[in-house]
Order: structure tokens, then C-alpha cells, then sequence
């Protein structure tokens, strides 16, 4: 702090909660067995712990248990731990009654029960130079938890991971979890990231504001070095894996960020009643990949049946699966790797079949749950390739129908079990990616309307584009009902009130950005990563808030206007707009009283 030039001491932050308005509500289905067993079906990212948690809650061994889960109608999260109750309750009734029972909670008390996101309230102090240099940074940040511990410990270290983006020069931190009477809060899409990426930008924002400074060039001077992200970030970046300031010199360019930065300018001072803002936001988002079982079988007909740790919740696992599955068998002959993907059927998780499957969360399911089915087939293709060479000795070609049955035949296993385990050292890896958005706000109503996004993200080499491209545009626009729309309200008794659509808003087809271009990064070989790809399905959220920052200029261009009337005496740049910046919020920071002020600073120039 010393060797700053300017302070900000004790400025406060406020990040409200959010619903995770899954597709399908929390749902279970339960069925008594013979032998004191029990079949459970449920929504659940995560059957290893519910099959724990019922097993101890009817006082039977876990063998007596089987949790299968086919697929789960959204999760982002609130399908892991949150799914557990409602499963137990479901086997507990079904238990007692020895007849099947089934649970299927309604909206509204979904809304109610589930959670969400953590609220936070963060105090912050930040030292810096007139050139914008960030030279220290402290936080005190309190998470409100809920009334239950559920996964809350993780949070602390996910906000300063993604906070850590910026080279703060000196960072300190003091974190709290805080018992209150709302409902337990839990893992929501980006636990943690989301808000930590927004308190990095929202100081970023502070900062060029009290300097009087674009904040596109007060990021830039705050960008990491690879020495810097580095130090940050416990050396787990290897030499060329930097890709960020390549990535955002390519936005400023693809988006034409500052030849519209100018076109916005010129809009501002022609137009009274709608006022237009552009950010660039940049993200480093860090993954960590987890031990994954799975298995490959081969049937009689050359059909395969695949089973992964992983489970199916709308991000394309299994469609990357079943293509790792017929690349990686297609490595006996690669001609018949095409062919092979239509053979192969990715079946239920079943708690029984496939145990330490672990559970679906942190982006790195998919590419966990892949390399686990390429070590099986590995295995398969070693046991394979010899036959494949004799029957070609003996008759001149096969296929891959021929083989299998020749396999059988000669007894050959055709069913292969791996548990993949990742290496210590690279376990985790950091994302990158950047975003330009461009909002128009309407002052008399405070409405906003999102012009145009772009997105550069980086998936290494992706699995698959077009799903790793969904899972972008997905997450983007989930970011933007965070930042702009869901506005979680709570009674005095720390209850849901905002739990319909009729009060709480998600983004739908009239409040995505009017142009919206992505562009899916392939950076290169990565030799550590599972066929050198990257995560897709959280890190791209955090993007959204340059909505929210394009919004706040906008607001700051009609605050400016109205210092230009006379008509203003709080400061052009130093205020904050809430999340989400709903339309009251917007209008508020505009003032209330715009149309009065204008017609006010018509008369004084008139009677000048």
C-alpha cells in the first residue's frame, strides 16, 4: 500500500443469490426389492453419495442399496447435494410402506427448498497508481452459507482463484462462512468463480473511475505477465499455454472493440434518452480433474456398451464419450473408426455396476469420463490386435464383425475396467477466454437490451466443437440471467419469495444479445490434458459480466449528461449498480427524475 499513489479504503460490494431453474424439478422414484433391498431412480449428479446417505438412513448395508440415474434434466450444481433429500426421503417412505413411492417436487417449492448460488458481501481496499497500476489489494469477504455446512468450504478458494486474474501486486484476503437462517445454500454452476471474476472487475471499474481513466486501459496495465500468473497460480502453466492477451488482442480486432468504442461515444452525445456501453472483460478460470471409473464391453453382435462415471446433464458427456469410444477401438484398423460410433450405446449409472464413480461437477467430467474409456479400450485393443493380425494372415482382410466373433470364439475378454487417476501434477489447468458486449439502455425506463456479444474461448483442442460451442453460448447466457434478471428475494424467516416466474426472471428470446458471435479457440497440443482438450462448461458464465460493465457505461454516459445539465451532484463514475442491474436498478442510477432535469436545463439555457 505504500507505494500507491491513490487509495480506496472500506468500499462494499454486494452479490445476491440465484436459483438454478433446472429444466426438471428434484425427483425420485424408489422400489422396494427382495431381501430388504431397495431401487432407487433419481435426478442426481451424484447417486455415489445419495446411495451413501440411504443406505445409513435406513440402517441397511450399502449392497442393499442400488442408485441408478439415466440422466439428469439440468443441473448447474443444485443436482448434487441437493438432490440427496429428496432421494432419502423417497426410500425412507418407500421403505416403510414396502411399495413404490415417488417424489416429483413442484416449482414453487423447489424454488423454496433448494438454495442456490452464495450471497456475499465484500469490503475491499485497493492502492494504485495514477497510471491505474493496482499495487495492493485486501478483501474481507463474507458468504453467507445458509443454515448447513453442504459444500460451502470449497467456495473461499473458488472466489480468489478467479479474482486472481489480475496481478494485484500484493494480495491479501480474509474469508468467512457465515451461518444464517436462509436455506442452505450449495455448488451452482461456477461456485465461487462467478463472483469472484465480478469483484476483480467491479474493483477494475472503481478504479478508472476515481482516476478518470477508460477501464479497458486500467485491465490492460492489470494483466498478468507469465511470470506474474505464475506466482499467482502455483506454476501450472507451461511455456505457450498462455493464450489470454493473444485472445484478447484477437477480440479488440474480430469485434472492432475500439472503432465501436468511438461509433458509442458519438451515439452518447446525440442522443438524449438512450444511452449505449461496450466492456471487454478477460477470464482465467482454474479446473481440477478428478479420479473417473469406467467400462467397455463388447457384445456378441459387435455392438458396445460403455458405462462412465460421469452422468449426462445436458453437456454432451455422452456424445463425446461414444466418440471416444470408436476412436480409441478404432486404433485396431482406422478405417473403421466412423463406423464404429454407431455400435456403441452409453448406458445408465448404475451404483452397483460401477462404483468410485465420483461425481459430475467442475467442467472436467467429460474429459475424465473419456479418458477412463480410452484406458478400457486400450486394454480391449491390446487383447484385439493380434487376432486382427491372424485373421488377416489367414484370410487377407477382416472386419470389425469378423473379429468380434472370432474373439468369442477364442474366448477372448471382451469387457475391460479402468479407474483413471489423474496425475498429481496435472490435475489442474487454467481456462482462458474473453468477451466484448454492447448494451443499450433506455433511460425513461431503465430498460436494457444487449446489441452485441463476442466471445473467443479457448478449448484446447476440443472434443467436439459443436458441443463445447453450445456449452459456451449456454453459459453465457445462465451469466447473463445472473448479472441482469434473477432476483432472488427472501421473507424475514430467510425463504424464497421470488419462487415463480411470475417474479423471479430468466433470459429468454428477447433478452440474449441481438448478435451473438462465438468463436471456439483451438489453441494447440497440450500434453497433459485428455487429447490435448480444455473445459467448456463453467468458465465461459463468468464472461457474462461484461454485460453487466457494458450496462454500468452506458448508465455512467447518462450520468455524465446530466453533470453536463447542472443537474447532478453525486459523482459521474463512482456509484454501483447492483446485481442483478434489473430495470429499476438501471432507471434508479440514471435518476428517477431525468425527464424533470432535462426539461429544467431546456429552460436555464432558454432563459440565458
Amino acid at each position: 500500500m505504500t507505494e500507491a499513489d491513490h487509495k480506496i479504503l472500506s468500499a462494499e460490494i454486494r452479490i445476491g443469490s440465484e436459483y438454478y431453474f433446472y429444466m426438471e424439478t428434484q425427483t425420485a422414484l424408489a422400489i422396494p426389492d427382495e431381501d430388504n433391498c431397495m431401487v432407487v431412480y433419481t435426478s442426481s449428479q451424484y447417486p455415489e453419495y445419495s446411495h451413501r446417505v440411504i443406505a445409513s438412513c435406513l440402517g441397511v448395508p450399502e449392497h442393499n442399496i442400488r442408485v441408478i440415474t439415466r440422466r439428469v434434466g439440468g443441473g448447474y450444481g443444485g443436482k448434487a447435494i441437493r438432490a440427496m433429500p429428496v432421494s432419502a426421503a423417497c426410500a425412507l417412505a418407500a421403505y416403510k410402506l414396502r411399495r413404490p413411492v415417488r417424489i416429483y417436487v413442484n416449482r414453487n417449492s423447489d424454488m423454496i427448498m433448494t438454495g442456490g448460488r452464495h450471497p456475499m458481501k465484500v469490503t475491499y481496499s485497493v492502492g494504485f497508481k495514477s497510471s491505474g497500476k493496482i499495487t495492493a489489494l485486501h478483501l474481507d469477504i463474507l458468504i453467507n452459507a445458509g443454515i448447513t455446512e453442504d459444500v460451502s468450504p470449497i467456495v473461499p478458494s473458488n472466489v480468489i482463484k478467479a479474482l486472481k486474474k489480475y496481478d494485484w501486486g500484493a494480495l491479501s484476503f480474509n474469508v468467512k462462512l457465515c451461518k444464517t437462517n436462509l436455506t442452505s445454500k450449495s455448488a451452482m454452476r461456477a461456485p465461487g468463480e462467478v463472483q469472484g471474476s465480478y469483484i476483480a472487475e467491479a474493483i477494475m471499474e472503481h478504479v478508472a473511475g476515481l482516476l478518470s481513466l477508460e477501464v479497458d486501459s486500467v485491465r490492460n496495465k492489470n494483466f498478468h505477465t507469465f511470470e506474474s500468473l505464475n506466482l499467482f497460480y502455483g506454476n501450472i502453466v507451461s511455456e505457450g499455454e498462455y493464450t489470454l492477451p493473444s485472445i484478447m488482442d484477437k477480440l479488440a480486432v474480430s469485434s472492432s472493440f475500439y472503432q465501436r468504442s468511438k461509433v458509442i461515444e458519438q451515439f452518447n452525445q446525440n442522443n438524449t434518452w438512450k444511452k449505449r456501453g461496450i466492456s471487454r472483460v478477460p477470464i482465467v478460470y482454474e479446473v481440477m480433474q478428478r479420479p473417473t471409473s469406467g467400462k467397455v464391453s463388447i457384445l456378441q453382435d459387435g455392438s458396445i456398451i460403455v458405462e462412465v462415471g460421469g452422468i449426462e446433464i445436458g453437456q454432451g458427456l455422452w456424445t463425446k464419450v461414444r466418440q471416444m469410444t470408436a476412436y480409441a477401438l478404432g486404433l485396431i484398423d482406422s478405417s473403421w473408426a466412423e463406423d464404429l460410433v454407431e455400435k456403441v450405446r452409453v448406458i445408465q449409472a448404475d451404483t452397483l455396476s460401477l462404483v468410485q464413480a465420483g461425481f459430475t461437477a467442475g467442467s472436467t467430467t467429460s474429459e475424465s469420463s473419456c479418458e477412463a474409456v480410452r484406458l478400457c479400450c486400450d486394454v480391449l485393443v491390446e487383447r484385439l490386435t493380434p487376432l486382427k493380425k491372424q485373421l488377416q494372415e489367414q484370410n487377407g482382410s477382416v472386419d470389425w464383425p469378423m473379429l468380434i466373433r472370432q474373439a468369442q470364439t477364442q474366448s477372448v475378454n471382451l469387457a475391460a475396467n479402468s479407474y483413471y487417476v489423474p496425475e498429481s501434477g496435472s490435475m489442474s489447468y487454467l481456462n482462458f477466454g474473453g468477451a466484448v458486449s454492447e448494451v443499450e439502455i433506455d433511460i425513461l425506463t431503465g430498460e436494457t437490451a444487449i446489441l452485441q456479444s463476442d466471445i473467443i474461448y479457448d478449448c484446447g483442442q476440443s472434443l467436439n466443437p459443436a458441443v463445447d460451442l453450445g456449452q459456451i453460448e449456454g453459459a453465457f447466457v445462465q451469466g447473463i440471467g445472473f448479472f441482469m434478471h434473477k432476483e432472488y428475494l427472501t421473507n424475514e424467516d430467510g425463504l424464497m419469495v421470488s419462487n415463480s416466474t411470475w417474479k423471479y426472471k430468466i433470459p429468454t428470446i428477447d433478452t440474449i444479445p441481438q448478435n451473438f458471435n462465438v468463436h471456439v479457440l483451438n489453441s494447440g497440443h497440450h500434453e497433459k490434458r485428455v487429447l490435448s482438450s480444455k473445459a467448456s462448461g463453467e468458465p465461459p458464465l463468468l464472461l457474462a459480466a461484461s454485460v453487466h460493465c457494458a450496462t454500468r457505461a452506458a448508465v455512467k454516459a447518462a450520468r455524465e449528461q446530466l453533470k453536463l445539465w447542472g443537474k447532478l451532484d453525486a459523482s459521474v463514475s463512482e456509484f454501483y449498480l447492483d446485481i442483478p442491474a434489473i430495470i429499476p436498478v438501471v432507471k434508479t442510477q440514471c435518476g428517477l427524475d431525468y425527464v424533470e432535469k432535462y426539461l429544467e436545463s431546456i429552460l436555464a439555457q432558454k432563459s440565458n
